[in-house]
């Protein structure tokens, strides 16, 4: 079946726009902007839901960041309000905290603490805007775990998380968002590497799995699927204990 790019976008901004009147009659959608394709693409989307005055983009560097400029050129391009809180000095303070306390600091630590942070930074000014803050996670990103728990994972409502990232891109592209922020090569902004340098694949080959089931390369195809198992927590609710 082929996607029609303009009947879900149309889906998705009509959804939005009722999960605001159920969840937040009134509210800003705060957005963490990267200049990657899918907060471009969220950001743009509240902007048609919503209206822009109820839009708030956040930049969150932490220390300088090469390609920020793609950041403010978003925000420029769709007019829309914007932040930038520089997660430096709190990356520095908890690293700084577990090095005192003769924690070693291990690289997968160093990695998450950034996006958890700055998803506390989106709260912060959500909460300071009476606000609700968006996911901007695909769902080719989700199904093999791309993503930190209680980082980028987290948000109030997620419009892109059941689409493939080419399907996130021909959204982009209806949208009439210029190449530089639908075509961006996807970064981590955290070691620099592309998404698909740690990930081991391309999303073409991620997304094509995903949606047909079928991966020519087996190693390739065993790789998402560990990577699939082993992550599904992060996609489920926090196991309880049921007390009766």
């Amino acid at each position: 079946m082929s996607f029609d790019a303009l009947k879900v976008k149309n889906e998705i901004v009509k959804w939005i726009s009722d999960w605001f009147s159920e969840n937040g009659k009134g509210c800003n959608a705060v957005v963490g902007i990267s200049g990657g394709k899918d907060s471009s693409v969220v950001a743009a989307l509240c902007v048609e839901a919503l209206g822009r005055d109820r839009v708030i983009g956040v930049m969150m560097p932490n220390g300088e960041q090469s390609d920020i400029d793609v950041s403010k050129a978003l925000v420029d391009f769709l007019n829309i309000k914007s932040y930038t809180i520089n997660i430096k000095d709190s990356f520095d303070g908890i690293l700084k905290q577990l090095d005192e306390n003769g924690i070693e600091i291990t690289s997968q630590s160093r990695i998450n603490v950034q996006p958890r942070l700055r998803m506390a930074a989106l709260y912060a000014v959500s909460q300071c805007f009476n606000g609700r803050v968006a996911n901007t996670c695909n769902l080719s990103e989700d199904y093999v775990g791309y993503a930190t728990k209680f980082g980028d994972a987290a948000g109030d409502f997620s419009p892109l998380s059941r689409l493939t990232v080419q399907e996130v891109k021909a959204i982009g592209r209806i949208l009439s968002l210029p190449s530089m922020f639908v075509d961006k090569l996807p970064i981590d902004g955290i070691c620099g590497k592309s998404d698909e340098d740690n990930l081991g694949f391309t999303y073409a080959v991620l997304d094509k799995f995903i949606r047909t089931g079928v991966c020519e390369d087996e190693d390739i195809k065993q790789k998402i699927d560990t990577m699939h198992k082993n992550n599904l927590f992060k996609l489920e609710p926090m196991p309880f204990f049921d007390y009766k």
